[in-house]
């Protein structure tokens, strides 16, 4: 397809779920760096932190369903983490195959340090936007995971209709 044959022609720098991923991973990249460079963690083991510092105690299944990490990804993250004595695992009393996982005061200490490092960063990007225009951020992008999420399960693209051409 060409912009020659009356079709539309997809323009990277115009195509929003690059332009997501593209800002996704600027922001994801200047904070691990800080994460890394200071505290030594990667950012799954970060978000395990934070999920656990949430929900205090979590199954890595849970981890996984938060988190929207893959389980190997989760497994890595706690099997990182527990060799560092920031997390700990103990037996799920409900199901003998599963383990909870939790922070260990360590871990605790660990996040109570980063999080204001977190939200400071937090702050700064979002520094030029009105108050206003972050909360419309925030619904749009829990939209477009939304929809994400409802398109994953098709098997084939969606139909475009937009409606009637105009006459």
């Amino acid at each position: 397809m060409s912009a020659d044959d009356g079709e539309s022609a997809l323009e990277l720098d115009s195509y929003l779920p690059y332009r997501l991923s593209v800002a996704s991973n600027a922001v994801s990249g200047l904070i691990a760096r800080a994460y890394q460079d200071r505290f030594g963690l990667s950012i799954p083991q970060w978000r395990l932190i934070c999920v656990l510092a949430e929900y205090r105690e979590l199954t890595q299944g849970q981890v996984v369903a938060r988190t929207v990490m893959d389980k190997v990804t989760v497994s890595r993250a706690a099997q990182g983490l527990l060799n560092r004595h920031l997390v700990g695992r103990s037996d799920h009393q409900a199901d003998g195959r599963s383990h909870v996982l939790a922070l260990t005061p360590q871990g605790a200490r660990l996040y109570a340090e980063i999080a204001p490092l977190a939200l400071a960063y937090e702050a700064a990007l979002i520094s030029g936007l009105a108050p206003e225009e972050v909360t419309l951020l925030k619904r749009l992008l829990s939209r477009l995971q939304s929809a994400a999420g409802a398109l994953a399960g098709e098997i084939e693209p969606p139909s475009l209709d937009y409606g009637p051409e105009p006459t």
